[in-house]
């Protein structure tokens, strides 16, 4: 974390007419670095994305990308490449059509298309409309354009939202790529597991400001809560005089078993486990370790759907 930062973020608020998106938010993301955007809904994730990318002009503060401010900046495009979660192909093009048109913009070779395209997987599909892919292919093919320019940092809002756990692995398998190249990637998402697997760092936002920033393993040691869980085959008559003899017993159910959740810090927890022998037959009992979506209840007080 020594040197300059690909991404600054300072003192950066964004009002529209009276509603304040943004409320003054500092951060810095690094080379190298895929640096995860967390937050519910609303909370101003993408109006930071469109400062970031110079789509918008804050209200007050600034932002850089690799030293240059991002307001009113052309020359930055040629540094920066950009992966929004909603679809800007041009359908009725195939997709190297899609990508040479762009190509041509930033006067880079067809090789490098084909290139792309074999990589991430769509040389077959190549000279179809674009209307024809499913949503997998499309999001590959929005990563081959953003990444024509072999651009520096990327940003990526959602870039596996809807998608099946084949097409999610190839992209998680660019995001290393790029990563271990040295580039930088800041990464919108919704999906904590993503998030946990791919961030070096991860911010979550709340309500235009800053809740919580660092390492997801720090996070999750700060904000989340270990827990017991055991496999129960209860008597369904004693479960109800279960829950009122653990108060801190989380229950639910899989097929006809229980799953109880501990907390590992409770006081009481030996003494618990005694008395579940009492309530039914114990299976499995392991440890787990906090989570990231803990951490977002935790910081937002929002949960995931």
């Amino acid at each position: 974390m020594n040197s300059s930062p690909a991404i600054m973020v300072k003192d950066l608020v964004k009002n529209y007419g009276e509603m304040v998106a943004l409320k003054g938010l500092n951060f810095q993301v690094y080379p190298g670095e895929v640096f995860g955007y967390l937050g519910p809904n609303g909370a101003g994730k993408t109006t930071t994305i469109r400062i970031l990318a110079g789509l918008s002009h804050p209200t007050k503060g600034h932002c850089t990308v690799l030293g240059q401010n991002t307001t009113g900046n052309p020359s930055l495009y040629h540094h920066l490449g950009i992966v929004f979660e909603e679809s800007n192909l041009y359908e009725r093009l195939s997709g190297v059509e899609n990508l040479r048109f762009f190509a041509a913009l930033h006067g880079i070779s067809p090789a490098r298309v084909q290139t792309l395209l074999k990589v991430y997987g769509l040389e077959k599909a190549a000279r179809r409309p674009v209307g024809t892919y499913s949503k997998g292919m499309k999001r590959r093919l929005l990563i081959c354009r953003a990444l024509l320019h072999d651009p520096e940092v990327l940003i990526m809002d959602e870039p596996t939202s809807g998608l099946d756990p084949t097409s999610a692995g190839v992209i998680h398998a660019a995001i290393d790529d790029y990563r271990n190249q040295g580039k930088t990637i800041f990464l919108s998402t919704h999906d904590m597991s993503e998030a946990e697997t791919l961030c070096d760092r991860v911010a979550f936002i709340n309500q235009g400001e800053i809740a919580a920033l660092d390492r997801p393993g720090t996070l999750k040691r700060q904000h989340g809560q270990a827990t017991l869980v055991i496999q129960l085959r209860p008597d369904e008559r004693e479960l109800e005089t279960l829950k009122r003899a653990i108060p801190t017993a989380q229950v639910s159910w899989e097929d006809d078993l229980a799953m109880v959740k501990l907390p590992l810090e409770d006081p009481h927890l030996g003494a618990y486990l005694d008395q579940l022998h009492n309530y039914g037959t114990l299976l499995t009992i392991h440890s787990q370790e906090a989570s990231l979506g803990q951490v977002f209840r935790e910081v937002t007080g929002t949960r995931l759907h």
